[in-house]
């Protein structure tokens, strides 16, 4: 937000203090107003004076998501500034959290709320549909080699977890049932069965 209103002479804390003034002052105009009983200048300050928290929290929600989408920009560009395309990737990263923290304040100001939802669910579908494309239509045979991929690496990390924790597992097979293997361990039968 800072760097966004750099070429204004107000900041994010400059805006909520003139919203809590005009509130302050708004209230103070009710009720004067409300002097002279019910009247359409007083139901006009009333509904001003209920909105006015809506834009309030709308700021501080741009505010959070500018502060959450300069955070996500600055950790991917320095963990891809590297490869290719990092920046792009991290500033793209940071620029959706931004449009999702729009999203919010504007639904929050109630402005146009079925054109904003009616958007909002198009980019979702947009983005959901792009990858069920790239992952379904284009993809299978890449996402099979991922899946191949992680699947063995899960497996060996399993049995490097059990050398582990049981080092004499592979010598010992039955040490999983309480047994070493020798049948002198063996589990007894139940109690009223006879083994033939």
């Amino acid at each position: 937000m800072k760097s966004a209103l750099e070429r204004s002479r107000l900041d994010a804390s400059d805006i909520l203090g003139v919203i809590t003034f005009w509130s302050v002052f708004l209230i103070a105009l009710q009720l004067a107003f409300g002097v002279f009983g019910p009247n359409p200048v007083s139901d006009l300050l009333h509904g001003l004076i209920v909105y006015l928290p809506n834009v309030f929290v709308a700021v501080v929600i741009l505010v959070i998501a500018a502060a959450l989408a300069k955070v996500v920009t600055d950790l991917l560009g320095a963990t891809l500034g590297a490869a290719t395309g990092g920046a792009w990737i991290a500033r793209a990263a940071g620029f959706a959290v931004l449009l999702v923290g729009i999203f919010a304040a504007l639904d929050q100001l109630k402005i146009a709320p079925a054109i904003v939802n009616g958007l909002y669910y198009a980019i979702l579908a947009i983005i959901v549909g792009s990858a069920i494309v790239a992952v379904g239509g284009g993809g299978i045979q890449t996402m099979r080699g991922y899946w191949e991929r992680t699947s063995q690496s899960l497996e060996s990390k399993t049995r490097e977890i059990k050398t582990v924790t049981v080092p004499d597992a592979e010598t010992r097979p039955m040490a999983r049932m309480g047994g070493d293997g020798d049948g002198d361990d063996a589990i007894p039968p139940a109690p009223g069965l006879t083994t033939s």
